[in-house]
């Protein structure tokens, strides 16, 4: 064990293992391996990132592990990347014991790191029509966590985004948490025109596949034009990626029956 301790917000534990490398948990629960982070931080960031083409103002709910502001990061025209982490104690504990997937984002002048209740900041008059990309690398909706869930925090996420924006959200697995994908999609759209899922898959996380909800300002995500578009974008920024290609940008927008069985009407057929 490197790190075993509480801090004021929840139970922080750090080790090593054989068949998934560093692990990060908190109260008990898997948030990041280094073996498999790539495929939950590189599809939440990158997949509407370059479908967007423009994105310069980044927003990280959570997310002290970094991995995700990392990718963020990779961006050149992104100018900022904000992370609002309720809990300093996990950001400080994973710049010391996970510098492999955060180093260069520690280094970066472009990331501001707010140590804050994510909930309250997208409330304050700064975060209005400030981002192009919010990214809600949240829990599971139990506890504290059941503030990053439901209509008063999308009615704040979409405050918060600028005109033709997105958001992404983690949204469980579907294999053994089937009402997220329904919960989330049947929100979403009372704030937003246009809104989705999408899938990635990682091992870490038991189940198999793992729902990543978004929604946006403009266009719909995973479009024949928003696709094309992403992997001219790809090619042309020379992305390094241990996860993310154009053709796991495409089949993300893929799913099983059972999963479809899953969605509610009013996401059924909104691809163009």
């Amino acid at each position: 064990m490197i790190v075993e301790e509480k801090s004021p917000f929840q139970r922080i534990a750090i080790f090593d293992t054989v068949a998934n490398g560093r692990v990060l948990v908190l109260d008990d629960i898997v948030q990041i391996t280094t073996r498999d982070e790539s495929a939950y931080a590189e599809m939440l960031v990158h997949l509407p990132l370059l479908e967007h083409g423009k994105v310069e103002r980044v927003m990280i709910v959570g997310g002290g592990d970094l991995s995700i502001a990392d990718e963020a990061l990779k961006h050149k025209g992104v100018k900022e990347v904000v992370l609002v982490d309720i809990d300093g104690r996990v950001v400080e504990l994973c710049r010391a014991h996970f510098p492999g997937i955060n180093s260069k984002a520690f280094r970066d002048r472009r990331l501001n790191i707010q140590i804050a209740d994510a909930f309250d900041y997208l409330g304050r008059a700064e975060a209005r029509a400030r981002f192009d990309l919010i990214i809600a690398d949240r829990p599971d909706p139990v506890g504290p966590g059941k503030a990053l869930f439901g209509d008063n925090f999308y009615r704040r996420v979409r405050r918060a985004l600028r005109a033709g924006g997105y958001a992404t959200f983690q949204t469980g697995v579907p294999f053994y948490q089937p009402w997220e994908i329904a919960d989330a999609i049947s929100e979403l759209k009372l704030h937003f025109q246009a809104f989705g899922f999408y899938l990635t898959v990682v091992p870490t996380y038991v189940g198999g596949f793992m729902a990543l909800s978004w929604a946006g300002t403009g266009k719909p995500l995973g479009t024949r034009a928003g696709i094309t578009a992403a992997t001219r974008r790809f090619t042309s920024a020379k992305l390094q990626t241990d996860y993310y290609n154009p053709e796991i940008h495409a089949a993300a927008f893929a799913f099983p029956q059972w999963v479809k069985r899953l969605l509610p009407k009013a996401a059924q057929n909104r691809r163009r």
